[in-house]
Parts: C-alpha cells; sequence; structure tokens
C-alpha cells in the first residue's frame, strides 16, 4: 500500500463559471427527458391522475435534479477524503434497519423518521462505489496482484451484502455484489484472482441457498418455467410477457393498455412500469427508451475514460456500472430472462430513495467531468 499526496488534495479548487460550462448538459437534458417519460407513465398507471405517484415523483425528481448539480459543482477531492466515512455512516444505517427497521410489503428495508422513509440499501449502492475507487486510488499497481490486498475490497463489498440479504433484499444484494467485482476488475485486479473469487462462489451456493426465504427459492425456480404455477410466483412475468406482446409495434395507445388499465400487470407503477410503456407505446417506445439509456451509458463511460486520476476514473465507473445494472436487470426481469427480483427502472419506476442515489450518483459523474483536468496523483506518486 501506498500514501497519499497531502498537496494534491489541497488544491484550489475550480471557480463556478468553470464549474458550469465543465456540466455534460446534453447528459442533464437526457436525464430529464427519461425522467418526464416516467411521469406521462405513471399519470397514465394512475388512469389520468397525477395522484398518487405522478406528483409526487414531480417533486421527488425536481428536487433531486438540484441536488445533482449542486453535487456536480462539488470538488471530487472532498469525496476521496470522506469516502470511508460515507461508508461507514451508510453501513451504521444498514445496522439501524436490522435492528429498528420499518417493515413494509412483508420486509424490513426501511428507516421511518415520521415525515419521511429511506432505504439504506439503496444509499449504499453509491456509498460502495465512493469507498471502493477510494481504496483502490490507494493500492500500488504492483499491488493488484496481491491475494491478501484483495481482502478489504471483498469485505467492503461482503458486509453491506449480507445486511442486504438479511432484510430480506436479493436484488440489490446481486446488484451491489455484481457491481463491486466488475469496480474491482476496473481497478486492474488480475485474473486470477476473480477466479478464484468465482470458484469460492459456487462452491458457496449451495450454502447461500439455504439462507434465502422460501419466497425467494420460489422466484427463482418459478422463472425457469412460470407455467408452472400461473396465480402465484409465475402470475407476475406471465402477465408481464401477455402485455409486452400485446403492445405490437406500435403500442395500444397512451393510457389505452387493457392488461394495465384492467389491472391484471402487478406493481406497474415501479418493477413492472417498462411492461406499461411496451404495451402502450409498443416495440418503438421500449426502443426509444433503451436508445436514450444507452445515451447515458455512453457519456458515462466517455467521462470515465477521459478522467485523469484513479480514484475520478473508478467513481465514474462505477456509477455508469450501477446505472447500466438498474436497467439491465429490470427490462430483462419483465421480459423473464431473469428472476423477478425486485430491481426499479431508473428515472421511470415510482420511489423516492432509487430516485435520489441515483440523481446523487449523476451528480458524482458529472463532477468528474467539471473536475476532469483536476490531477489527483495515485497515492504515493510526485
Amino acid at each position: 500500500m501506498i500514501q497519499s499526496s497531502d498537496n494534491a488534495l489541497n488544491q484550489p479548487d475550480l471557480n463556478f463559471r468553470t464549474k458550469f460550462f465543465g456540466i455534460n448538459w446534453a447528459f442533464v437534458f437526457i436525464v430529464c427527458a427519461i425522467a418526464s417519460i416516467g411521469f406521462a407513465l405513471l399519470f397514465s398507471a394512475s388512469n389520468g391522475d397525477l395522484e398518487p405517484w405522478a406528483r409526487p415523483q414531480m417533486v421527488r425528481f425536481s428536487v433531486g435534479l438540484i441536488g445533482m448539480l449542486t453535487i456536480a459543482m462539488v470538488d471530487i477531492r472532498l469525496w476521496l477524503r470522506n469516502a470511508y466515512l460515507i461508508y461507514f455512516i451508510t453501513l451504521v444505517l444498514l445496522l439501524a434497519v436490522e435492528f429498528a427497521g420499518f417493515v413494509g410489503m412483508g420486509a424490513q428495508r426501511w428507516i421511518d423518521l415520521g415525515y419521511i422513509s429511506f432505504q439504506p440499501s439503496e444509499i449504499m449502492k453509491i456509498a460502495l462505489v465512493i469507498a471502493l475507487a477510494r481504496y483502490f486510488h490507494a493500492t500500488s499497481i504492483d499491488d493488484l496482484g496481491k491475494l491478501h490486498l484483495t481482502f478489504v475490497p471483498l469485505l467492503i463489498i461482503a458486509i453491506p451484502s449480507i445486511l442486504i440479504l438479511r432484510q430480506p433484499d436479493l436484488g440489490t444484494t446481486l446488484m451491489i455484489g455484481v457491481a463491486g467485482v466488475l469496480i474491482l476488475f476496473l481497478a486492474g485486479v488480475r485474473i486470477w484472482i476473480f477466479n478464484l473469487i468465482g470458484v469460492c462462489v459456487l462452491l458457496a451456493a449451495p450454502v447461500g441457498w439455504q439462507f434465502l426465504h422460501e419466497y425467494q427459492k420460489t422466484r427463482i425456480l418459478t422463472f425457469l418455467k412460470p407455467e408452472t404455477d400461473p396465480l402465484g410466483a409465475g402470475y407476475h412475468i406471465i402477465q408481464s410477457k401477455i402485455a409486452l406482446g400485446s403492445g405490437g409495434f406500435s403500442g395500444k395507445g397512451f393510457m389505452q393498455g387493457p392488461q394495465s388499465h384492467l389491472h391484471f400487470l402487478p406493481e406497474m407503477q415501479t418493477d413492472f412500469i417498462f411492461t406499461l410503456l411496451a404495451e402502450e407505446f409498443g416495440f418503438i417506445g421500449g426502443i426509444g427508451l433503451i436508445a436514450l439509456y444507452c445515451l447515458l451509458l455512453v457519456i458515462g463511460v466517455i467521462i470515465s475514460l477521459r478522467a485523469r486520476s484513479q480514484f475520478a476514473r473508478l467513481l465514474a465507473g462505477g456509477v455508469t456500472i450501477t446505472f447500466f445494472l438498474y436497467v439491465f436487470i429490470n427490462i430483462a426481469m419483465v421480459m423473464g430472462l431473469v428472476p423477478v427480483v425486485g430491481v426499479p427502472l431508473p428515472l421511470i419506476s415510482y420511489g423516492g430513495t432509487a430516485m435520489m442515489t441515483l440523481l446523487f450518483g449523476f451528480g458524482l459523474l458529472l463532477g468528474v467531468n467539471v473536475h476532469r483536468d483536476v490531477v489527483i496523483p495515485r497515492l504515493g506518486d510526485t
């Protein structure tokens, strides 16, 4: 391990004008466009009423958008200095859920403060990225091939994963685990270490299976053949496939989807909102939304590649990976390609913590672009 250069961390910050014009406004515009599609779909899901979903979502997005632009202006060295503190605080919140969390929909995932409730597991998705980026910024290239130095980032990934799995929240657990491993890959951890991790995961899988709740096991088994339980565990995915197919090429029309408006489609405002889109706007609408998501992913990759420090590169790359996993898992889930695990569609699905956390992550991504000319030497470089 090697240590930081204090001079690099204490360089003066950029002025406001430089920061403002350094924001990737195309990215911001696409984010707003996707969110607007979400508002329309939530309006449709409630049969032409702004309540109970569209109006609150608009308010949350407006607040989150201001927060995203504010975070983009923050010197990224602040996140480097406080990375472990952010991770630790989020870990404490996860522990608080374990002992005093609010139970909703059969799961103990929320902290209820009376006037607001939130999911620490969503916050951990970004806190993990910041912590891993900080760790590998302080790791020399030679150390990336040392097995014992890989234990720390694996613990950074494993501890919150175990706590989240206990809530239970299999979808978020998978997202954190996969995102963490991909960040290790971006950091340059040797392939033989990944092979070893893979073998360990395979050996531990039977044990992990025993810790899953019965409904989680049923979801995993049923996704292979949902027709075996059409009114139970297979109901969601069967109705989703019917709605996807009925949309055809151009869709049934706005607010005209029979599966959704006759209430055959469950959770259409959250996990299955892409199905609502495909039923009302068809193949064209689905591909259009995916194209917008791809534009955000491309911009995220470009920002990551242009970053001039390991921390900034991994921070941007980690946020982009997390966003990709949101999109991929949700769309694959409603198409029956992966089990139903309860992952929201980013910027579209109804929800507060997921929306705010994602916009916070986007703020970090934009911040990397704003501060792309700020050089932060790998800790120990001169």
